[in-house]
């Protein structure tokens, strides 16, 4: 149902998201602001993955990831020069709201882009990013992931203006509809996935974000060992685990360097199953499981589609294998990490 659900959810968030958006936009825009330093823990990580590549394009600002666990000293880094954005669905995490209050005691902007206006992470924002997702009950979250992406990119948008993406922006939740449909109706088609010993999830620029949430949300639901890397990284040393009992999820879509046909081709002959996730006809057509997307896309809206087919997957797996799909095994809706 909340698989579903998220294409009115970018639809019921478009409108008002434009004001957030452009008052994030506002602060992260400052003169005095020369990087970003992103806070997130579990799906809102992969948010924030898509996060550093986006702003790192569109705005050429230096964005890294926040190591959490520093902030919560008596001397958390300095953050001179930088600004705060903190991605968190129900912004209760102490770690992710410490490296917020961190920031807000240095004096430095800001954001906090959480499902929960009245949570804590919100409370010490400079500005708030709501979701408005609405309750989000299955652990595996799936309409505040896409939520986070398309405040994101709406942030992107402000920061540098284009008219083109605006028009993409209203067109995104039919189009995200009709993807979710179209996948739930063909999901009987990873069933071959359900043998597999190890998925590792191979993308690559903004689609590095897609890799990290779809191998999360194949491990949450299935259980099934799930990696995701960069091609680059893979060929450094991990790719020596693939074996034929395990299988590799491709993403390719519009952008520079992507994983072609010829990269699938030669990870195909150490691995079982491929799936191929891309506008490409060449290389949907040389996986086991070709997934085609609309060719297209920019670069910027491809993520908020590819995702949809490891979400699919991952519900599937999990039917075969009789997880509770609301509530598998060892995991929690709010995980308070410190």
């Amino acid at each position: 149902m909340e698989l579903r659900e998220q294409g009115d959810v970018l639809a019921a968030r478009t409108d008002p998201g434009w004001q957030h958006a452009s008052m994030a936009a506002d602060l992260l825009g400052r003169s005095d602001v020369d990087h970003l330093v992103v806070a997130a823990r579990g799906t809102s990580d992969n948010a924030a993955r898509y996060a550093q590549y986006l702003f790192g394009i569109e705005a050429r600002l230096p964005v890294g990831l926040a190591a959490p666990w520093l902030y919560s000293s008596d001397a958390p880094p300095l953050l001179s020069r930088g600004a705060v954005l903190a991605i968190s669905q129900a912004g209760r995490s102490p770690d992710i709201v410490s490296v917020a209050a961190a920031a807000r005691s240095q004096d430095r902007p800001t954001v906090a882009i959480t499902n929960d206006v009245d949570s804590p992470l919100a409370a010490v924002a400079d500005v708030v990013v709501p979701l408005l997702a609405g309750d989000e009950r299955a652990v595996a979250a799936t309409k505040t992931y896409l939520a986070s992406l398309h405040a994101i990119a709406q942030i992107a948008a402000c920061l540098h203006p284009d008219p083109a993406r605006w028009t993409w922006l209203e067109r995104l939740p039919e189009l995200v509809s009709e993807v979710i449909e179209a996948q739930l109706d063909a999901r009987a088609r990873f069933d071959p996935l359900d043998g597999a010993a190890l998925v590792t999830v191979i993308g690559r620029g903004l689609q590095l974000a897609t890799a990290y949430e779809t191998a999360l949300k194949l491990r949450e639901l299935s259980g099934i060992a799930s990696e995701a890397f960069s091609l680059p990284d893979l060929i450094h040393g991990p790719i020596a685990a693939l074996r034929p009992s395990g299988a590799v999820w491709l993403l390719s879509t519009s952008g520079r360097r992507q994983p072609d046909r010829a990269a699938l081709a030669a990870l195909r002959q150490a691995i079982g199953v491929s799936v191929a996730v891309s506008e490409r006809e060449d290389v949907v057509a040389a996986a086991d499981i070709g997934i085609q997307l609309q060719p297209g896309l920019p670069e910027w809206l491809a993520p908020i589609v590819a995702v949809i087919p490891g979400q699919a997957a991952a519900l599937r797996l999990g039917e075969l294998r009789g997880v509770d799909l609301d509530q598998p095994h060892g995991l929690r809706k709010v995980t308070l990490t410190t």
